[in-house]
C-alpha cells in the first residue's frame, strides 16, 4: 500500500522539473534573441506559474501525510 500523499509529491516533482526546463528555455531564448509563438516571456512566466503550482501541490502532499500518521501539522 503507497503512503498518503505520495502521488501528491510525485506530480510536484515533475512539475517543478518542467518548470524549470520551461523557465531554462525562456531563459535561453531570450538572450540569443529567438522568435517564438509563445515568446521568451511566455515560456519564463509559465516556468514560474508552472513551479508554483507545483509547491502547492507539494505542501498538500506533506499535510496530507502529516494529517495520515497524526502529527500536528
Amino acid at each position: 500500500m503507497t503512503r498518503v500523499g505520495y502521488k501528491r509529491t510525485t506530480i510536484a516533482r515533475i512539475g517543478t522539473g518542467a518548470g524549470f526546463v520551461c523557465g531554462v528555455l525562456g531563459v535561453l531564448g531570450s538572450l540569443t534573441n529567438h522568435a517564438w509563438k509563445l515568446g521568451p516571456g511566455g515560456w519564463f512566466e509559465g516556468g514560474i506559474l508552472l513551479a508554483v503550482i507545483a509547491i502547492f501541490v507539494l505542501l498538500d502532499g506533506a499535510f496530507a501525510s502529516q494529517k495520515e500518521s497524526g502529527k500536528p501539522a
